[in-house]
């Protein structure tokens, strides 16, 4: 399986978008491109009356390769909170090889698959497995989204650590910006830069409107 697995320094800093940017540019390029929203907690109704995750409606409208929504978003839970609480309220278990298999069938109808996790880097799945435990299982190399406001520096720092300590390659990181007022941009993108010692693959502004193309343009120096 060649891909991404794609994580973040925290919740809310827009790795969907990223990925969803990602997968466009990716397209652009020529290749066929598996956007896979490994699991899901917060479910809403669609105009069909289908019970669907928005970051999987996302990736699905970014992809083009036909896949089914449940191809997409495997593993989908109705409330919007912690997994394994999400889970715990539905009567549901979070199958560690299911969920695992699903994603690497989807992997095969694709020649690069985009795996994004959940939250930050290690949220629990169940009592014995987590993101992190996931993306090893995967043997992804990672993609850190570095949500820029105050204190990402620690924190894209401290993720990038946990990353290499599970054996894992970190490949580049891309700066999103989730607070526009956030000052000293360039200073605070010259410490992560140094600091996490791999490519940026760019720097993406407040957008109005977060299309995937509008991501994709602000994207660079990703391996084609």
């Amino acid at each position: 399986m060649k891909g991404f697995f794609i994580t973040g320094t925290d919740t809310e800093i827009g790795k969907t978008a990223i990925t969803a940017g990602l997968t466009h540019a990716w397209q652009q390029a020529g290749r066929r491109v598996a956007p896979i929203k490994s699991l899901a907690a917060g479910q809403s109704q669609d105009a069909d009356g289908r019970w669907v995750n928005e970051d999987v409606s996302q990736l699905h409208a970014a992809q083009t390769l036909g896949l089914s929504l449940d191809e997409v978003g495997p593993l989908q839970l109705r409330t919007a909170c912690a997994p394994h609480i999400a889970a715990r309220l539905e009567g549901r278990s979070i199958e560690r090889g299911a969920l695992l298999a699903a994603i690497r069938s989807t992997a095969t109808k694709a020649d690069l698959v985009l795996v994004e996790g959940v939250g930050g880097f290690r949220v629990p799945l169940t009592e014995a497995w987590d993101t992190a435990d996931l993306a090893v299982d995967l043997a992804l190399p990672v993609v850190l989204v570095v949500g820029l406001r105050l204190g990402c520096i620690n924190h894209a720092l401290l993720t990038a650590e946990a990353i290499r300590a599970r054996g894992l390659v970190l490949a580049g990181w891309v700066a999103n910006t989730v607070d526009p007022a956030f000052g000293h941009v360039a200073d605070n993108l010259a410490a992560l830069a140094a600091g996490l010692q791999v490519p940026c693959w760019g720097h993406v502004p407040r957008l109005p409107d977060p299309t995937p193309a509008a991501v994709a343009a602000h994207l660079k120096d990703f391996p084609l």
